[in-house]
């Protein structure tokens, strides 16, 4: 089971009072992000907004960048779980080519949704974003199918590669226009290109 998938299935040993508290602050730190921006995000007000004690959101999730950390895993659990399951097209069913192209499109789809999020996680994590929990995850999928479709090629190298294109202030710059599907084709052509060049 990933890390992320772990983090999100941890709610279920959780007292009823403690996980709504957790989906209180998680919901409050979302909706600052996205009326306020990340420069405006503190403990503080996450705690106000969500009508608990700074102390509870201190100790469940340490620092702001716990706590971007937590929301960015809560919100991708989904995705963690669906690559570890059988259904198509993200799942063990599925051909290696679909699958990557799959969780490609899915990283889109949680691009657009949630790209406040993935820039504020990016600053708040800087240089350890690579150690995080859900990019490790990302990058150990993306490189053991890279791995298997081109076996000439760097696997750890190309899925890094793979996964910049998700950078957040990248992807802000990309869809300023709004044009996610130029965006996804664009991703699913770097795919091709790189992993081909291995086959």
């Amino acid at each position: 089971m990933s890390e992320a998938t772990t983090a999100h299935s941890a709610g279920r040993g959780e007292r009823a009072d403690a996980a709504r508290n957790r989906r209180a602050i998680l919901r409050a730190t979302e909706e600052l992000l996205a009326e306020c921006g990340a420069e405006h995000v503190s403990l503080d007000r996450v705690a106000a907004a969500a009508g608990v004690g700074k102390g509870t959101v201190f100790r469940r999730f340490g620092s702001r960048t716990g706590l971007f950390r937590a929301l960015l895993a809560d919100r991708a659990a989904q995705l963690a779980e669906a690559i570890h399951e059988e259904a198509a097209p993200l799942g063990t069913d599925s051909a290696p080519c679909e699958r990557l192209l799959a969780f490609l499109d899915a990283l889109a789809d949680l691009a657009e949704r949630h790209l406040s999020l993935i820039a504020a996680h990016e600053r708040a994590c800087g240089d350890d974003k690579f150690d995080d929990p859900t990019y490790r995850g990302w990058h150990a999928h993306v490189s053991a199918l890279v791995r298997e479709l081109g076996p000439g090629l760097d696997a750890e190298f190309v899925a890094h590669m793979l996964l910049a294109a998700f950078d957040g202030e990248l992807v802000r710059r990309l869809t300023a226009d709004g044009d996610w599907t130029r965006f996804r084709q664009s991703v699913r052509d770097l795919a091709d290109l790189l992993v081909g060049q291995g086959k």
